[in-house]
């Protein structure tokens, strides 16, 4: 099992090899050396058992016992070395002794919760790889990055969703954000994916897709009701619909469900695409017009779309003033047009958040960017490529 989270013990390491019991045998061997230079009644060797107290928060359960053993050796030794001197006897030795056992329990509880965690966090990866998979490089044809920042570290994983799904019809892309938090955040997202990766590759019609994920939106929905989850009964999701389409290479199809529009940037500049009149998913029902209209807006092979969602959009710094994102990407793309560029403008919105917001992110934050490659050569066939690896 893959572990990129290791424990106290395997992080005090230096050259590879563990250092951990250095600490608690400093102290073993400073204490020693204390006592046997003092005189008198002042004795300090009863202070060994602070050192398996030491090496239960950060050895292992075997070298906690070693220390705990060796404390109890190391206070024999020095308080019958001296018959003429005062000894500490009994009392002291089962203070020692009693210690050293509660040192080695407190360390075998802490290495059965660092198991669990680690457990956890692998169960919590593997969540988050199941709804968000890894895109490789290139995929469907596309230059994309992403990040994604859960505002819960510990959880890993949040309602921010977003997919790239090649297809006979053109290549779909899906961003998004589940309204609320927690795992009900996270298995509505889950749902709304699987609907847009089936749906996407086998629909010819973007506003099929469209369609699907507000009916997959709903059922979701009646199921939650259905068990008894009131809380969770009215969720939505807001949500931008990308569509590639192979018959128009300088175009981009846009659907947004009442989400924040993406940006396009290039070396020309910012531009924003209208935000529309699309209501989130769940709540298409609400909408006097119908479902939300695609739109199919010019898109140049050196622009890049941006997606970001509330995360970004809502970060506050200390004085409570929201991120300015457009403005922030305007300024930057001015300065340097290689910011255009995906992967560079995904860590630049990415930093800018952070620093803007100190680091303490108030919601699950994705920044996603994504455009067709400057120049595509015959006979690719993004389409061909994701049936094979999809």
């Amino acid at each position: 099992m893959k572990r990129d989270v290791r424990s106290r013990s395997e992080l005090l390491r230096i050259g590879g090899r563990s250092v951990a019991w250095v600490p608690p045998l400093l102290m073993l061997v400073g204490i020693t050396l204390i006592d046997f230079n003092t005189a008198g009644e002042f004795q300090m060797i009863t202070w060994v058992v602070l050192v398996p107290g030491i090496a239960a928060a950060i050895c292992g359960v075997w070298g906690t016992a070693a220390f705990a053993v060796l404390a109890l050796l190391t206070f024999l030794l020095a308080d019958t070395s001296y018959p003429d001197r005062y000894q500490s006897g009994l009392p002291d030795f089962l203070l020692v002794g009693i210690g050293g056992a509660l040192a080695v329990l407190a360390c075998a509880v802490r290495v059965r919760g660092e198991r669990r965690m680690l457990h956890m966090r692998d169960v919590a990866d593997t969540t988050r790889r199941t709804v968000l998979r890894p895109l490789p490089d290139d995929w469907a044809g596309l230059d994309h990055a992403a990040v994604y920042l859960a505002s819960d570290v510990e959880a890993r994983v949040g309602g921010d969703f977003y997919d790239i799904q090649p297809g006979p019809h053109g290549t779909r892309v899906l961003v998004g954000d589940v309204q609320g938090k927690g795992l009900g955040a996270v298995e509505t997202a889950a749902a709304l994916l699987g609907t847009f990766r089936e749906a996407g590759y086998h629909e010819a019609d973007l506003t099929t897709v469209a369609d699907r994920l507000e009916v997959r939106m709903l059922r979701h929905r009646g199921h939650i009701k259905a068990l008894g989850r009131g809380e969770e009964e009215h969720r939505f999701a807001t949500a931008v619909l990308l569509g590639f389409p192979d018959d128009a290479p300088d175009a981009v199809d846009v659907v947004v469900f009442g989400h924040e529009p993406p940006l396009i940037a290039g070396p020309g500049g910012v531009r924003h695409l209208p935000s529309g009149e699309g209501l989130p998913l769940g709540l298409g029902e609400l909408a006097a017009d119908g479902p939300p209209p695609v739109r199919r807006v010019p898109l140049a092979p050196d622009e890049t779309l941006l997606l970001t969602t509330d995360g970004v959009t809502e970060a506050r710094d200390a004085e409570g003033r929201f991120y300015p994102l457009a403005a922030e990407v305007t300024d930057a793309v001015a300065a340097d047009p290689r910011i255009a560029e995906p992967r560079r403008l995904v860590a630049f919105v990415r930093d800018g958040t952070l620093r803007h917001c100190g680091g303490r992110l108030a919601d699950d934050t994705t920044v996603f960017a994504v455009r067709r490659p400057a120049r595509r050569q015959a006979g690719d066939d993004p389409a061909g490529k994701g049936r094979l690896q999809s």
